[in-house]
């Protein structure tokens, strides 16, 4: 089960963590902190402006963004996994930049 991170959201084009994200992703180091046991992958999420392989790349470029400040946090690095989806899962619909907003994004997953 995919759990998304609120508030973990990227400009249009950009890779960049933008400051509103910083609280919910210190949330998430202090949960992985609190329960050291736990692996989880991180992924990546674009809307579906642009190439399908510039997505890929922008959306690999994002999670890898989350998962340094993640780490940054404390958090082992070798307890994260970062994978990039592009535009293939997207959340919402890419027909408003209110949708598209919501699908560039980063969720993550529990692996054990």
């Amino acid at each position: 089960v995919a759990i998304r991170l609120n508030n973990v959201f990227f400009d249009f084009g950009k890779y960049d963590l933008r400051p509103e994200s910083y609280p919910e992703l210190d949330r998430l180091a202090e949960f992985l902190k609190s329960n050291t046991s736990l692996r989880i992958e991180l992924g990546g999420h674009t809307d579906n402006v642009g190439k399908d392989a510039d997505n890929l790349t922008l959306s690999q470029n994002r999670v890898n963004s989350v998962m340094s400040y993640v780490a940054s946090r404390g958090v082992d690095a070798a307890r994260l996994t970062a994978k990039g989806y592009g535009e293939t899962k997207p959340v919402n619909s890419n027909d408003t930049e209110e949708g598209r907003q919501q699908n560039r994004r980063v969720e993550f997953t529990i692996l054990q």
